[in-house]
């Protein structure tokens, strides 16, 4: 009696595949059934980096600028030999698009903080927002490799360019530039301040007039330089 060989197995795995077997009927036919496994990589999340503020757009915006200015100058000028003279071009080059009438000696209303009509003098950017623009692309060439010691935005020839365009703008508008002061607190007005009343108050009011500060500060606002 020969030995009866076992039935195959319906499920057999070959090649890193399942193969299920099914016996059918008759004839003996039979359908198979193939499983691939496939392993799939966790998906993975990526957080978007957080919105830029309005400073740093701008910065951004006017550091492309320059360097727009830079490529287009004649002859083609390169950031490493950028000097301060430059600097005070590009200023310059951008007077062109301000928006603040500065008066000329010969007008009738120079030196007038509000004149009554209109004239022919030239529209030139404002010393403020010439200050705001230098300090962010200060900024911006030591954040884009620069040494501070070779910064030509903090060069004196610029700072000197500065304070000549507040000092002008200054009486041409008849609107003094000043910085506030800070503050300190003396022995006096402390004492005054303790004392309460009308009588303190009126005290560190002449102590104020009396020592000949200015208590309305003109400030200019500083607007965003656009090219």
């Amino acid at each position: 009696m020969e030995p009866t060989s076992a039935p195959p197995d319906p499920t057999t795995v070959k090649g890193g595949e399942r193969v299920e077997g099914e016996r059918g009927g008759g004839g003996g036919s039979s359908s198979t059934t193939t499983t691939s496994y496939q392993h799939h990589a966790p998906a993975t999340t990526t957080t978007p980096p957080p919105p830029l503020s309005r400073y740093e757009s701008q910065k951004r915006r006017d550091w492309n600028t320059f360097l727009q200015y830079l490529k287009n100058h004649k002859p083609p000028l390169t950031l490493g030999r950028c000097s301060g003279a430059h600097v005070i071009e590009f200023l310059k080059y951008l007077d062109q698009f301000g928006k603040t009438k500065v008066h000329a000696t010969g007008c009738p209303y120079f030196g007038h903080p509000s004149p009554p009509a209109p004239c022919a003098c030239p529209l030139r950017q404002a010393w403020g927002s010439l200050d705001a623009l230098i300090g962010r692309l200060r900024a911006a060439y030591e954040e884009n490799g620069g040494r501070p010691e070779s910064n030509p935005f903090g060069a004196r020839a610029v700072r000197i360019y500065l304070r000549e365009v507040r000092e002008g703008q200054a009486k041409a508008r008849g609107i003094p530039y000043e910085k506030k002061k800070r503050k300190r607190p003396s022995a006096g007005s402390t004492s005054s301040a303790d004392g309460g009343g009308g009588g303190g108050d009126s005290g560190s009011s002449s102590s104020r007039v009396g020592s000949g500060r200015t208590t309305n500060v003109v400030t200019s606002a500083v607007a965003s330089t656009t090219v």
